[in-house]
């Protein structure tokens, strides 16, 4: 989490303040329950959870003093749809999503907007690597036919940091091809 706050706080030296948050953290390792080590929760909840919790601990105050700003954190489609080998991912993102949906509601008075996309297959290292490589395969199971392209999910968040996207907040996009099969 010292991490976390210190990237929020260079990044305020460096431009003069934070307006846009975007929380992004890399999957802890794939397992089951019968896999999974109870050791291995604590670093995937420091991972996923805490840094994005010390980041909005950093940053939001100073948003809702100047009366404005944005904060999207990137989760996963599993948080609506658990993945079997998944559990650390799937435990920390559904906390994350919590804390985002409470803290969305604190500090809308104030101007400041906080939402979560929750990216479903898209053509990334993490992808590759937990599908030996072949993404052809990952995106016949998308309806769309194919896996997500980055910089149509990057276009996504950019929407919700800009002032059009201003009475978005509390909500948790589903960006996954139509894959997720209940009603959102």
């Amino acid at each position: 989490t010292a991490g976390a706050t210190g990237f929020v706080e260079q990044a305020a030296e460096a431009l003069g303040g934070v307006d846009i948050l975007v929380a992004n953290a890399g999957g802890p390792p794939p397992g089951t329950f019968a896999t999974t080590d109870l050791g291995a929760y604590l670093p995937a909840l420091e991972l996923n959870l805490m840094s994005t919790v010390a980041m909005c601990r950093a940053a939001v105050p100073a948003m809702v003093d100047q009366g404005w700003g944005r904060v999207v954190a990137i989760t996963s489609i599993t948080v609506r749809q658990p993945a079997a080998s998944l559990i650390l991912s799937n435990t920390a993102r559904a906390g994350v999503t919590g804390f985002l949906k409470t803290l969305a509601t604190e500090v809308a008075p104030h101007g400041v907007t906080v939402n979560s996309v929750q990216p479903g297959l898209h053509a990334t290292d993490r992808l590759s690597r937990l599908h030996g490589g072949d993404l052809s395969t990952a995106g016949a199971t998308v309806p769309v036919g194919h896996v997500g392209d980055p910089d149509d999910f990057g276009a996504a968040v950019a929407f919700l940091c800009s002032e059009p996207a201003g009475f978005i907040t509390g909500s948790a996009l589903a960006i996954d091809g139509g894959a997720f099969p209940g009603l959102q």
